[in-house]
């Protein structure tokens, strides 16, 4: 007896009811897959062209009914905003998405769906299709306020101030806002007498505003708001927010004294101090004692002062000679120094002996500025915190060290910085106003030069058709190299191209820098081609050599054969 053994069930197979094919394994329309795509379109109802908003000015998306969005080309944001506007493709199973490429100027958006629909019991279509996205500009109501330039049109100010008499400090914070970008949701910028006033469109704006000047100042603030209008039916309520922010009348270089409560708190140091930097805290040294501490903007506002003297009180003075402690703290290093008045140098003999904080970078010859305590007038009730007053002060308070002769040469800098958008009131305008602001913006300026943990912190771009100056040595400037050799000159590789400031009124210093970049590249292209044609000569040389010495020895070998 013999048994057959079936290797497997073969699954059935049913002719297609339109054009015949097997379909196999057969399913409830008995129509094949080509049939069932010809049939059926699973993207029925789905609009292929949809029309989205784009504000030109703000470059957001308008998602209706009222809400702005930002979103970068071919992000997940933009895609997910596309979806949003396609209507019935909720009621899809969604498979992929993504965005084919068009041209940036085209103002169109194609995205690639794959969706799945049943269109028959147990019966899965998956089709793919493209989705042009027509963009249209439409303003949105920022934009439309912003461009309708009214004073009205703000809802948020920020008021900004500090009551001193130059204007240092707002140059400082105003390279920190432009490296940071915060004031790109500002409504205009005006500046005012004492500070900068930033309004907003929206009270949220300004209080990240804010905010960013609190991680950069020890600033205090206080907001208020003012009723404009009320609708009763709506109980809808519309205000003007104001924050008045203040800012501590204490700067770098500035000499302090501490009330005796703080000078407790920070460790019982001597309470005149120096400040060497201001951030969110201020940073204080003890000259005499190398004594570093830091104050926040809580404690000071609690126990406010003031500075004893400024910046525009340094005098002048050589030094004579200098005798370390061998006692360091960080990049500062104590020592005894001997100094004279460079004003009553050569008139009379008075020197002053005094400890500072400059030994790592001060030597016999050089040039140091500091305060003349000893003839300033100051006020008593800002050394309340020292004991005996007058008679514990010293005589000189040395600061930061001069480079003369450096700034006595005037050159134009091959470097620049960028400056907001600014509106002035018209008591700015005047003659005297604008000399002393370019008088505190040239001070500005030296002080960058000299420090470049402050340039570290900011942005510098390069100076259209000035390059830098490579020095060379001349008659008569031992005196420079030797006591001002040490000048922190601005790098070039500190510096960026200001791709934004190119302009058709910079044609011309664009046309002489790019001529003399050329004229560079010129001179190296024709060294490089004299370089390789000496070499090419010495080549040709030493093989003619080669050949008349093995020329020779065949011939004394052919007579030897012979």
């Amino acid at each position: 007896m013999s048994y057959f053994e079936f290797g497997g069930h073969t699954p059935a197979a049913v002719p297609c009811c339109l054009c015949g094919a097997a379909v196999s394994p057969p399913n409830p329309s008995n129509m094949c897959v080509n049939c069932i795509r010809s049939q059926v379109d699973i993207t029925e109802g789905i609009p292929k062209q949809v029309t989205i908003q784009w504000c030109k000015g703000c470059g957001r998306y308008h998602e209706p009914p009222g809400r702005w969005l930002v979103a970068s080309l071919e992000s997940k944001e933009l895609l997910s905003y596309c979806l949003r506007r396609v209507r019935q493709v909720n009621k899809v199973k969604l498979i992929d998405a993504n965005f084919v490429w068009t041209e940036p100027h085209s103002k169109r958006i194609k995205v690639k769906l794959t969706i799945q629909k049943e269109v028959f019991t147990s019966t899965i279509l998956q089709q793919v299709f493209i989705i042009e996205f027509v963009v249209a500009n439409l303003f949105c109501p920022d934009c439309h306020k912003v461009e309708a330039g009214s004073e009205n049109t703000w809802v948020a100010v920020a008021q900004v101030r500090q009551h001193v008499t130059h204007k240092r400090t707002f140059f400082w914070l105003e390279q920190l806002i432009l490296r940071h970008n915060a004031h790109h949701q500002t409504l205009s910028i005006k500046e005012e007498p004492e500070g900068l006033d930033f309004y907003f469109t929206n009270e949220n704006h300004c209080a990240r505003f804010v905010d960013f000047l609190q991680a950069v100042s020890p600033l205090r603030f206080k907001t208020a708001k003012k009723l404009v209008s009320h609708d009763m039916h709506s109980n809808i309520f519309n205000y003007k927010y104001t924050t008045s922010i203040e800012i501590p009348p204490i700067c770098k270089d500035d000499l302090v004294c501490l009330p005796s409560t703080v000078a407790r708190q920070l460790g019982n140091i001597n309470p005149v101090v120096l400040v060497h930097k201001v951030s969110n805290l201020l940073h204080m040294v003890d000259p005499w004692t190398l004594q570093t501490v830091e104050l926040n903007a809580g404690t000071y506002w609690r126990f406010p002062f003031r500075a004893l003297t400024t910046k525009s009180n340094l005098v002048e003075y050589i030094v004579i000679d200098v005798e370390p402690t061998g006692t360091t703290n960080g990049k500062m290093a104590l020592a005894e120094i001997t100094i004279a008045k460079n004003s009553d140098f050569g008139r009379n003999d008075r020197q002053f002996l005094t400890r500072t904080h400059l030994g790592h970078i001060l030597n016999p010859g050089d040039m140091v500025l500091g305060y003349d305590v000893s003839t300033a007038n100051l006020n008593d009730q800002d050394l309340e915190g020292l004991r005996g007053g007058y008679k514990n002060l010293p005589d000189v308070v040395l600061v930061r060290k001069a480079y003369p002769q450096r700034r006595s040469k005037v050159k134009a800098r091959h470097w620049k910085l960028k400056a907001l958008a600014k509106e002035r009131e018209e008591t700015l305008n005047r003659k005297s106003a604008l000399d002393a602001a370019d008088k505190d913006y040239e001070e500005f300026l030296n002080e960058l030069e000299e420090d470049p943990e402050m340039r570290s912190q900011i942005h510098l771009f390069k100076a259209a058709g000035i390059l830098p100056e490579k020095r060379a040595p001349q008659d008569g400037d031992m005196d420079v190299d030797d006591a001002e050799a040490d000048f922190p000159e601005v790098e070039i590789e500190e510096l960026l191209d200001d791709m934004e400031g190119l302009s058709i009124a910079d044609s011309a210093a664009t046309v002489h820098l790019s001529e003399a970049e050329q004229q560079m590249m010129m001179m190296q292209q024709q060294q490089q081609i004299l370089f390789m044609q000496q070499q090419q000569q010495q080549q040709q040389q030493q093989q003619q050599q080669q050949q008349q010495q093995q020329h020779g020895f065949v011939q004394q070998g052919f007579g030897f054969m012979q």
